[in-house]
């Protein structure tokens, strides 16, 4: 990956005089340079709005050897390169003689090049690789959180917010204003929200803002999180994004909406409607490459431990590597919209994952799909929930990785993780991975303690 950073445009000269506008307009005093490590945990480098050209110039350096699963101690200069669209002031600094803003970057060498180690730069890589194929990628996330009650600490309880159900209103909702000011907060950064509601556990809720490209999208998804967890904590609440944080209830998903738009012939190209479904052979070899490969790009779709107690039958999160137009106990599905906004939804990743690194391995696997023309196998609209195992054995419905120890060994086997990440960034993942799964599997939990130190 040894692109070098763009010169300047007259577009990005335009661009780069409406942000100087904005710094002045809104009284900006400090600039807030976000990138992620492997695991897509926002960082950030602050330095003063005087530096606005050195920094556009991407001549702001870090220590690249203390962010995870970057470069070692004897490669650690590292530079940031600022996204001009990502732009953003942030609502809850304004004053009225002061702000602060924000710039999502890529990590780039000391030379310029593109750091083959940093997730946004590996997204970058599989967006370029479906041009060369003709095709655009676009991505609309679902990503749910739970609100809990903090102790005097300010640290996360066990206690939800609320107690309401799906779709309910106030006054069960008690979430209702929290999520409103996300709204507002969003909004002035410059999101399109689609919807927001209690989602089915009490005190989990969902929030959906409109789809995008897929480098978009993936910063969208980053920039979320962050103001999620940040407005929460005003209201002095912890929001979590982890899958499963509360036994018994339905996890926190991050359903996957992903089209591919035909550059040359300018349309959808998941859509036909000549099709008994109003699918394309295009749609089809996509689902095909998602069912072939989802085994080894899981690791990166639901990368924690917890993540596998999420996906269990009985809690809606799917289980079972099957398609369906409509059935939701299938693994990928695809919603009723058809012509432009035909979409093929995969329902297994949740959203502790990296954005970058699940974008990218599920349109890698899809669009691998698509170049060797696989076949999707036979459409499931039963009910794969309520099957026995032998039925779904007779059908050919295989199970997802159900352990992080699993998913680790399906990447190491697949060839979807060497193909997005490239050796470098995949060995530091699997590294990383590895010790959280050892980590846990020599841990004596309570349930053990609770179990077994009595009885035997």
């Amino acid at each position: 990956m040894a692109t070098i950073a763009p010169e300047k445009t007259v577009d990005t000269v335009s661009q780069l005089e409406t942000i100087k506008e904005e710094i002045k307009t809104k009284h900006v005093e400090l600039l807030h340079l976000q990138f992620v490590d492997i695991e897509g945990t926002l960082k950030q480098v602050t330095v003063t709005a005087e530096q606005l050209d050195d920094v556009v110039e991407g001549k702001t350096m870090f220590d690249g050897s203390s962010i995870t699963g970057f470069t070692p101690i004897n490669k650690s200069d590292l530079y940031l390169l600022p996204d001009l669209n990502s732009f953003a002031v942030l609502p809850w600094t304004e004053e009225p003689d002061y702000s602060e803003a924000r710039f999502l970057c890529s990590v780039t060498n000391p030379d310029g090049s593109l750091f083959e180690g940093d997730p946004r730069n590996i997204l970058k890589k599989t967006i370029d690789d479906a041009k060369e194929k003709g095709f655009s990628v676009n991505v609309g996330p679902e990503l749910e959180f739970f609100l809990f009650e903090a102790d005097e600490k300010g640290q996360p309880t066990q206690q939800v917010h609320d107690q309401g159900g799906y779709f309910e209103p106030a006054p069960y909702d008690l979430g209702e204003r929290v999520r409103l000011e996300i709204y507002k907060t969003l909004k002035k950064m410059g999101f399109t929200i689609e919807a927001s509601h209690h989602e089915v556990a009490q005190g989990q809720h969902e929030i959906n803002f409109k789809f995008d490209d897929a480098l978009t999208t993936a910063d969208n998804a980053t920039t979320f999180k962050w103001v999620v967890k940040t407005v929460a904590q005003q209201f002095g609440l912890r929001a979590t994004f982890m899958p499963k944080p509360v036994f018994g209830e339905n996890g926190n998903g991050m359903h996957v909406n992903m089209s591919l738009f035909d550059e040359k012939a300018g349309k959808n190209a998941f859509y036909d409607e000549s099709d008994s479904r109003e699918l394309s052979e295009t749609a089809y070899s996509f689902i095909a490459g998602l069912l072939h490969h989802v085994p080894s790009f899981v690791a990166f779709t639901n990368p924690l431990v917890n993540s596998y107690k999420r996906l269990v039958p009985g809690y809606e999160a799917p289980c079972y590597i099957a398609w369906s137009a409509s059935n939701r106990s299938a693994l990928v599905r695809i919603p009723a919209t058809r012509g432009a906004g035909t979409r093929v939804e995969i329902r297994c990743p949740d959203p502790s994952a990296n954005p970058y690194y699940a974008y990218a391995s599920i349109a890698a696997a899809g669009i691998d799909g698509v170049e060797k023309s696989l076949q999707a196998p036979t459409e499931t609209v039963d009910d794969i929930f309520s099957m026995s195992d032998e039925e779904r054995e007779e059908r050919g419905i295989e199970n997802l990785p159900t352990t992080l120890g699993e998913s680790i060994q399906a990447l190491k086997t697949g060839e979807i993780g060497k193909k997005v990440l490239g050796d470098y960034a995949l060995n530091e993942y699997l590294s990383l991975k590895q010790d959280e799964w050892d980590s846990y599997r020599i841990a004596v939990t309570e349930w053990e303690l609770d179990r077994y130190q009595a009885k035997f």
